[in-house]
């Protein structure tokens, strides 16, 4: 079921979120559908559970819609559960991020080139995956939002200041977005 997406402001996306109860198959089941449904609805290409008001380690991510840029991401779609990165590189890339619950900003965020991710499929296997490029982008992007980190937090301080304004008008409601949203 499509869920409103909150918005920078809400309390959810600065909490740690809590492990999953991978025993709990319905609950599970439930929550990748709705991050599923709530993502394509939304045209986003990464959205984790604490976006829809679930503050729980469940990300998914989906880089199918930037083949266009990116074509090895043609068959990139992934539900990450209790996702935990083993390890990461030090070599560090910058991308240009923007994010669903941050509407309208967008900015350069350095973050390493390469990581590796041990978490439960949605068939409640244990992966183990290195990511890199555009990918690892995208699943370091959203396992942020599991630790109550926005990608803002991470931008150069002469950014934070530019966007200030913009960051609080989002959290006091001013803005306007193509999918449903709250703030909380």
């Amino acid at each position: 079921m499509i869920q409103p997406i909150y918005l920078y402001g809400s309390e959810v996306l600065r909490a740690t979120a809590k492990e999953l109860d991978i025993t709990d198959k319905e609950h599970v089941d439930k929550l990748v559908t709705d991050l599923k449904d709530t993502l394509e609805k939304a045209d986003g290409c990464g959205l984790a559970a604490p976006q829809i008001g679930v503050s729980e380690r469940v990300v998914l991510v989906d880089g199918r819609g930037m083949v266009d840029v990116y074509d090895y991401l043609k068959d990139f779609l992934r539900v990450m559960i209790n996702p935990v990165i083993t390890e990461e590189s030090e070599e560090q890339c910058e991308y240009n991020e923007g994010c669903l619950s941050i509407p309208g900003i967008y900015a350069d965020v350095v973050r390493p080139a390469k990581i590796t991710v041990e978490y439960y499929n949605e068939n409640l296997e244990k992966i183990t995956e290195t990511f890199d490029k555009f990918a690892c982008r995208i699943v370091q992007h959203e396992l942020s939002h599991l630790d109550g980190c926005v990608f803002t937090d991470l931008v150069k301080p002469i950014r934070k200041k530019m966007i200030a304004k913009k960051l609080l008008g989002i959290s006091r409601g001013k803005v306007s977005t193509h999918y449903n949203s709250k703030i909380k």
